[in-house]
């Protein structure tokens, strides 16, 4: 069973930069995406940066969780290679909600900080997640 494959446009490239905050971690987990998964050299080819950007970065992203890797059975010499899957874009929002919600808090609060006015009181941003049926 083939997977549905996302189409991204720019707007959508922009909101996961600013997330990622990394051009190059943007490029290839949209093309993680768009692929479906994908080995190292696929990335580097698909993506055209260079392979110790991509390795490095494929590496982090793992460590953050960015991304999921699975070995490939290879029935050569030398190491199996990984199979690379992004999260998915849901998740990518769930693992930022918190980031989110501390920048949301701190501005909230600056008002509390300037003058003696007492209508600023404590406000605490939450966001909540709606499913839509």
């Amino acid at each position: 069973m083939r997977r549905h494959r996302p189409r991204i446009d720019k707007n959508t490239e922009r909101a996961v930069y600013e997330i990622l905050r990394s051009k190059a971690k943007t490029t290839i987990y949209i093309y993680l995406l768009k692929k479906n998964g994908a080995r190292a050299e696929e990335i580097i080819r698909g993506t055209k940066l260079h392979p110790s950007t991509v390795r490095e970065l494929l590496s982090k992203m793992y460590e953050q969780q960015l991304i999921y890797r699975e070995k490939i059975k290879n029935h050569s010499i030398g190491k199996n290679p990984y199979m690379y899957h992004p999260i998915p874009p849901i998740h990518l929002l769930k693992k930022h909600v918190g980031e989110i919600e501390d920048r949301l808090n701190r501005i909230a609060s600056l008002g509390r900080n300037i003058g003696k006015d007492r209508s600023n009181r404590c406000v605490r941003i939450k966001i909540y997640e709606q499913v839509e049926t």
